[in-house]
């Protein structure tokens, strides 16, 4: 048994929500299906979180608490008499200058704040899975130090801060991990070129709360305005990034037999796991989505992981 606690957190938002809906269109206009930032692929509900807590529970059954973070919404089918899982407001966490936040990324600079959230904490967004057995040991090492998943596909060398017609080439995803890495390597002298893999991180809380509040204090104020993912938000990439060059973790370089992100509108769900058999996946919806490939999701993930958790009414 690990010597420490391990929580798990994830981000969770009902995209259909007709007064949540109101105030997003109040304060970023409607969505726009081909907009990498604000399309309805980010926000929509397909159930993933009940069945990402199905695998979690049948999984990695050994997770102490786990935390729900949302703007004033609760999952219909949660039943809210399990001790293991709360939710969490957004005004909980967030400062207020930054409410009402329909940017992931601004949200997760604050998971650190989260009440009575273990030291060590998983992260993971509504649509990761696990799909093994897996210990402890795979996320943290015995000192509690965190293992850094990172692909291989490797990132350009740029300056920070990026150049406005550089930052619309790359993408805005793209474009925040590569500042992020940038940004790092001015500080420490080192850069990692190595992309997220997109699938369930480990952090050390200490160590995020640092990276926030002292290391990247400027470019987490800058963003604070951003209502919805905006190109120089800081990814959260970068405090995985400065953890390892401070030598808080362990670089571990992943491939889709251990990590595989499944594209939803390619919908080749069952295939995809068959090959691979990976530990962890993640059903990414996005922009080139449509209705249709979203009706495949659920029948998937119910035939994946049919048993209901102990988390459902």
């Amino acid at each position: 048994m690990q010597p420490f606690d391990i929580d798990l957190v994830y981000l969770w938002v009902d995209g259909d929500d007709p007064v949540w809906l109101k105030k997003k269109e109040r304060f970023t206009g409607k969505q726009v299906d081909f907009s990498e930032a604000n399309n309805r692929g980010r926000y929509v509900d397909n159930d993933e979180l009940k069945y990402s807590l199905r695998s979690a529970e049948k999984y990695v059954p050994w997770i102490r608490r786990i935390y729900i973070v949302t703007d004033n919404q609760c999952p219909e089918w949660l039943r809210g008499d399990n001790p293991r899982i709360r939710i969490v407001d957004h005004k909980e966490i967030l400062p207020e200058e930054a409410l009402p936040c329909f940017n992931s990324s601004v949200i997760e600079y604050f998971l650190y704040k989260i009440p009575g959230l273990a030291e060590h904490f998983l992260f993971a967004n509504d649509d990761m899975f696990f799909n093994k057995a897996l210990s402890p040991d795979y996320f943290f090492d015995g000192n509690g130090l965190p293992i850094v998943r990172l692909k291989k596909k490797l990132l350009g060398k740029w300056h920070y801060p990026l150049k406005k017609v550089v930052r619309g080439q790359l993408g805005q995803y793209t474009s925040m991990v590569v500042e992020g890495a940038s940004l790092v390597e001015q500080k420490y002298g080192r850069y990692y070129s190595g992309v997220p893999h997109h699938n369930v991180d480990a952090y050390v809380k200490s160590d995020y709360r640092r990276a926030v509040e002292e290391v990247f204090d400027v470019q987490v104020k800058q963003s604070l305005s951003s209502r919805i993912r905006t190109y120089g938000d800081m990814h959260r990439s970068a405090f995985s990034y400065y953890s390892l060059a401070i030598g808080r973790g362990h670089l571990k370089y992943v491939g889709r037999r251990e990590s595989s992100r499944i594209l939803v509108h390619k919908q080749n769900y069952a295939a995809r796991l068959h090959e691979y058999q990976p530990d962890l996946f993640c059903l990414n919806d996005s922009q080139r989505s449509k209705e249709s490939d979203r009706k495949e999701i659920k029948p998937f993930l119910e035939e994946r992981f049919p048993e209901k958790s102990s988390f459902e009414k």
